[in-house]
């Protein structure tokens, strides 16, 4: 198969915005670049679309070998969403050069977790879910989409969304949506009825009722009014509630500074 690269925007910068590119600057004269550049295609020809392979002759095409700073080969070069983002020089076993590619282009699912990430952020639980779950089911163990996913579905099933947010430990990314995944999960299991008398009783059991409802601003009302009638209530679960619905929410919705500041004068 040739790779060869004839137009470096087309082949590589262009390309790269579909899926990884990973250049090979060479020359014939170079004995480690013969070593190094059958196992580059080797493994390519088994990446299954997960990135390609382009190669570069720098004595064919010394301007790009200048504008890309090769300063010896073989250079291998890797290219996602047309940038530069990691490089190594000289041969390298197969081992070694197999870890480099997985640590540093993603799978389809690791795509599929970023893309859904931003989905959160935005407050895109639907879209979010449906990639959450195609990426847990190409890679089970993908620990933060587990996280992600039990925040994503809370309002619908928030005992899954508990056996999701099981064992995702502090030191994980997605954490912070696993905590507030269970702590919704907790008050759409609590019986407004139930709730022990005090202050601010009448307003967490409306903002229980609002959040059943799925209307997560009447929700937030009612908690930072349960914050003013008593701070305490629930061993300051409202408190607690409206730091789980800010993370639903998604860090880039319109209103969360709002919200936010509003919770901080019902603090104060």
């Amino acid at each position: 198969m040739d790779y060869e690269v004839r137009d470096f925007q087309h082949d590589v910068i262009d390309a790269s915005a579909q899926l990884p590119v990973v250049v090979d600057f060479w020359a014939a004269w170079c004995a480690p670049c013969k070593m190094l550049g059958p196992i580059l295609e080797q493994l390519a020809a088994s990446a299954q679309g997960r990135w390609k392979l382009a190669t570069v002759d720098v004595d064919a095409q010394p301007a790009l070998a200048q504008q890309y700073q090769v300063r010896g080969i073989p250079a291998v070069k890797l290219f996602i969403d047309g940038r530069l983002v990691d490089e190594f020089s000289g041969a390298m076993p197969q081992g070694a050069l197999v870890q480099w590619l997985d640590s540093r282009i993603p799978t389809p699912a690791r795509r599929q977790l970023a893309e859904a990430r931003d989905h959160l952020a935005h407050g895109r639980r639907e879209q979010a879910r449906a990639l959450l779950q195609a990426a847990l089911i190409a890679e089970p163990e993908l620990r933060d989409a587990r996280g992600l996913l039990a925040l994503a579905l809370v309002l619908d099933d928030p005992e899954q969304a508990l056996i999701l947010a099981a064992g995702i430990r502090e030191d994980a990314d997605s954490f912070a949506a696993a905590d507030a995944a269970r702590v919704i999960a907790g008050l759409l299991t609590t019986d407004p009825a139930g709730l022990p008398p005090g202050p601010a009783q009448g307003d967490y059991q409306l903002a229980l009722h609002a959040l059943r409802e799925g209307d997560i601003d009447v929700a937030l009302g009612h908690f930072l009014d349960a914050i003013v009638s008593e701070r305490a209530y629930l061993d300051d679960g409202a408190r607690k509630a409206c730091v789980a619905l800010f993370e639903l929410l998604g860090t880039e919705h319109p209103q969360l500074r709002d919200w936010r500041r509003r919770l901080q004068r019902a603090l104060h």
